[in-house]
């Protein structure tokens, strides 16, 4: 099993910053320096960047605040060549049926490209924003419902489902996918946990502390094997990477430094009304306080402090980063989606200083799927980083 590298498409906008303005922040008073819309020809950099320094595929998120995943991304297929788009969609606000045709066009268009992260979504709030006005456990059980119509019509005949959610007579699409996409999955409630286990390829979690993360793999995949499957797994980071561990710790601390009290205490109000497990085992991991956000290792809760979702980034040298994916990969996480403030020069950062570290380790496969810097430090060669970024 080696590690599988995938990085992530800032479609409600990026910059030098860790505050959400959507979200959170107020634009009064002009927006912050170095905040950047989320054009398509900013995202298709990201993109090609990606691409060029041997990223799997991109994650590109689902909401309120973010471009449309699906648009955006078969839109930038047409700026690369190989990378793979992971498209995060929410079940339940579109026909399964739809669904699966969609990702069957995609996969024709894109000649093979689409992965699916299935978002169950954890805030009703959020939800009724789509017209969606079950409760947790609800959604849930409508995911799993959902799931098995997708996968059921992708069989290329006619299938029927009834359940409380879905009807479907003779749901078909004509033209199944090749390949099938993989279903990427997250969720840490007793509701989600047997969805995962029936339907996803790769179980996703936030990057908690490995012990954390172990107590989930064992609990997914014993769920799987009472199913007669085999789930893999993933684990969603944002990273700090740099020639040395204090150049990494001086860049956190600088992205504390936008963080005031009011801010902090506003995003901390709004992520606690949050339904989702998950995020409240992300804003366990800091109380909401700045101190001791090192929970483990060159693991940082900082950047949870303001932001929902992947609430912890790896931060230290390249060797140090490397060490850290090192140890959750023991654990049997394969899929790495990872993110970085701002998403083009985070991406530079770690294609050049950590995946030749993983490379040299043997974690990341064939070295000649990696890109020239990178087969280079493996051959011996020293990879020279330029300074000033």
């Amino acid at each position: 099993m080696t590690v599988r590298l995938h990085w992530f498409l800032p479609t409600g906008g990026d910059g030098r910053t860790l505050v959400d303005l959507h979200a959170y922040g107020s634009n009064q008073g002009g927006r912050p320096s170095g905040v950047r819309p989320p054009d398509i020809d900013y995202l298709a950099q990201i993109a090609k960047a990606a691409e060029q320094l041997g990223f799997e595929a991109v994650l590109t998120p689902t909401g309120t605040w973010c471009e449309d995943a699906w648009l955006t991304t078969v839109a930038l297929a047409q700026h690369t060549e190989r990378l793979k788009f992971l498209v995060a969609f929410r079940p339940g606000l579109i026909s399964p049926t739809l669904a699966a045709q969609m990702a069957a066009t995609y996969q024709r268009i894109t000649r093979g490209r689409l992965l699916l992260n299935v978002v169950t979504g954890g805030d009703s709030a959020e939800q009724r924003r789509f017209g969606d006005r079950l409760d947790h456990d609800q959604r849930y059980a409508r995911t799993d419902e959902f799931l098995s119509v997708v996968r059921g019509v992708w069989r290329g005949e006619p299938y029927d489902f009834h359940g409380a959610h879905y009807q479907v007579d003779g749901g078909l699409t004509a033209l199944p996918p090749e390949p099938v996409p993989q279903l990427f999955f997250g969720g840490s409630s007793p509701a989600a946990g047997p969805v995962a286990a029936r339907h996803a390829d790769v179980y996703l979690t936030w990057g908690e502390p490995p012990a954390q993360v172990k107590e989930k793999i064992d609990w997914i995949r014993s769920l799987a094997e009472r199913e007669g499957r085999t789930v893999r797994f993933g684990i969603r980071l944002h990273t700090i990477s740099r020639d040395s561990s204090a150049e990494a710790w001086s860049t956190a601390n600088r992205l504390l430094d936008d963080l005031d009290a009011d801010t902090v205490a506003a995003a901390q109000a709004a992520l606690g009304r949050s339904e989702s497990v998950g995020q409240r085992r992300m804003l366990a991991l800091h109380g909401g306080s700045r101190s001791d956000l090192e929970i483990h290792p060159n693991l940082w809760a900082g950047v949870g402090l303001v932001r929902g979702g992947a609430g912890t980034a790896l931060v230290g040298s390249h060797a140090e980063v490397a060490d850290r994916i090192e140890e959750y990969h023991a654990l049997g996480v394969e899929h790495f989606v990872l993110s970085g403030y701002p998403h083009l020069e985070e991406a530079y950062w770690f294609g050049e200083g950590v995946i030749p570290v993983l490379a040299a380790r043997g974690l990341i496969g064939d070295i000649a799927d990696i890109p020239d810097a990178a087969s280079e430090a493996v051959a011996g060669v020293p990879l020279l980083v330029a300074g000033g970024r």
